[in-house]
């Protein structure tokens, strides 16, 4: 999805958008078109043909087989020809040098192509060089430059006929720097290619072997060595191997060995065995010899196929998607079919695919993303003052509203100031004292009743002040519920204000054989705040009544319906 959404986009904008295709001209397995996804190290794309490839020469022996062979991948694996092409090709020549450290990159390219003339293939044909430097000493006043060349009649041809298919050529490789690559990308030489770590790299091939001496990922030396294994036995192969690989191993001592076989004359596993060497020893079949594929596939893979992945064809394929630190391109001037005059490219590549923008499209470009950016702003500038104002128009409200709360509040701090007002303070503090003594008041009624005391009326004000009525079958239990109040709310100065018979007369209640009830009030309140009305008559009414008592009851007649407190004779409330 978001691929495709790329392409459309580039699409109308102008832009041009390529799919990169991978090739390997392979001695031993033919040119190979592959395709990796990076992500999960898996190869998805692949197919090869036979080519046949001039060892002596060290080039395509037929470029018209070379087409045809081509076409013929892009059909069988439905892979359009108007792609972009990264190719690898077998190592023509490979060397390391010396420079002043002062020299410029144009002066090293000139001492490079010097010293490429001098190798016997490129006396007859004109090099494309290519060179990266190596580790030099910061003491040192040289530089050490390994450099590379293949012939540019091949290179030329190469991209004529790719042409021609509407191709691209857009990079060419060697295949020792792709081996390294993809020996580093699947893992094979985790171990040496550790920082610093010494160790040598042996590639056998059908014209003898070569010897890289490496630390990490670098290369430090190299040395080449022509043997003519065609014209050994096979017993002999291994032995003129060994005597050889002995002497140069003299000068690259390292603990660690790796040896990859690239031809079907030389088991790299059986070489293993031949060289007397001290340091640990690991190899892989580039060959027919191969075990075990060296990366995992896509299901859409022949099995056939699998075992005929080279690793330099996976180390093409990551070229651009892996970082390694030694890269040689030996493509000139990329032309892409949309750049137009002298308009100026810029190209990256995305998910196997190159995207290649001009100066018109970077334009475009930069007009949409100007849109984008100004659009929203405008919009925002358009829409503030209506959104201004309805906020301001909610702002005014809540001010309005702040200003009548301020206003309620002011009033109610003159009314609580003014002298005889309502002061909440004061208040919550009587409410709270209140319910204090509400609550312990009722606690110890609860505490203190009796078992035949029942209370017929129960008021506590917030004044503090209590009344209790209530009845009993005995005094004695009346006493002791008065006397445990009074313990209870030590502060509250109860009396016991009223103590009567419930009995018609005295004399009932004598010869009453069920029991006989007593109606009691205790109560700190006074007489007037019980009864108010009869506050003032009250005293003289009592007396009367308790004279005219008096007098009845020296007649003779027992008459009297109750008998007040005082009349009664003491009762002892600790129950003697």
């Amino acid at each position: 999805m978001i691929e495709k959404f790329i392409n459309d986009l580039l699409a109308q904008l102008g832009a041009g958008s390529k799919e990169v295709v991978y090739l390997s001209v392979t001695p031993g397995v033919g040119l190979e078109l592959i395709q990796v996804d990076p992500v999960i190290k898996s190869v998805k794309t692949y197919g090869h043909k036979p080519l046949e490839y001039s060892d002596s020469m060290r080039e395509i022996s037929n470029y018209d087989d070379f087409k045809t062979t081509l076409e013929e991948l892009f059909s069988e694996l439905n892979i359009s020809p108007k792609c972009n092409i990264v190719l690898n090709l077998p190592m023509v020549h490979f060397g390391k040098v010396d420079l002043p450290l002062l020299l410029n990159d144009e002066g090293v390219t000139e001492a490079v192509i010097s010293e490429v003339e001098q190798a016997y293939i490129f006396k007859r044909c004109e090099p494309v060089v290519s060179w990266f430097d190596g580790s030099s000493s910061s003491a040192s006043d040289t530089r050490t430059i390994f450099y590379s060349a293949v012939q540019k009649p091949a290179v030329d041809k190469i991209k004529e006929i790719l042409t021609e298919l509407g191709a691209t050529l857009s990079g060419v490789e060697i295949s020792l720097v792709s081996a390294l690559r993809a020996l580093s990308f699947a893992g094979l030489t985790e171990a040496q290619m550790q920082e610093g770590t010494p160790w040598n790299l042996m590639i056998v091939n059908a014209t003898g072997y070569n010897l890289v001496a490496m630390s990490g990922k670098n290369i430090v030396d190299y040395y080449e060595e022509p043997l003519a294994l065609k014209t050994y036995e096979l017993d002999e192969i291994y032995e003129a191997i060994s005597a050889s690989v002995q002497i140069a191993m003299m000068n690259f001592p390292t603990n660690y060995l790796y040896i990859v076989s690239e031809t079907d004359l030389v088991s790299a596993e059986h070489l293993t065995s031949k060289l007397q060497f001290e340091g640990k020893i690991d190899f892989l079949e580039n060959n027919s010899f191969r075990k075990r594929e060296i990366l995992p596939v896509s299901l859409n893979i022949l099995p056939d196929q699998v075992m005929k992945i080279s690793l330099e064809s996976v180390g093409i394929a990551v070229s651009k998607s892996y970082n390694y630190p030694i890269k040689l391109d030996f493509s000139e001037n990329k032309v892409s079919e949309f750049s137009s005059g002298s308009e100026e490219t810029l190209s990256f590549h995305f998910n196997d695919k190159e995207i290649v923008l001009t100066e018109t499209v970077l334009k475009k470009m930069s007009f949409v993303v100007a849109g984008l950016l100004i659009i929203p702003a405008l919009v925002a500038m358009l829409t503030l003052p209506v959104v201004e104002k309805k906020n301001q128009a909610k702002l005014d409200e809540i001010n309005s509203k702040i200003k009548n709360i301020d206003a309620e509040i002011k009033k109610l701090t003159e009314q609580a100031s003014a002298s005889g007002s309502f002061v909440v303070k004061t208040e919550i503090e009587n409410v709270i004292k209140y319910n204090r003594n509400k609550l312990i008041s009722y606690s110890a009624l609860g505490e203190s009743v009796p078992a035949d005391l029942w209370i017929t009326y129960f008021m506590v004000k917030e004044t503090g002040k209590i009344d209790i009525k209530g009845v009993s079958e005995n005094v004695e239990d009346i006493y002791i519920f008065f006397k445990n109040m009074k313990d209870y709310l030590v502060d509250s100065q109860l009396r016991l204000h009223k103590l009567e018979m419930t009995s018609s007369s005295i004399d009932d209640a004598v010869v009453s054989n069920g029991p006989t009830t007593y109606e009691f009030e205790i109560t700190n309140m006074t007489e007037g705040e019980i009864n108010p009305s009869a506050a003032k008559s009250s005293t003289a009414k009592t007396e009367d009544e308790s004279a005219a008592s008096g007098e009845k009851a020296s007649g003779g007649k027992k008459s009297t319906k109750t008998k007040k407190v005082n009349d009664l004779e003491p009762v002892d409330i600790n129950g003697g």
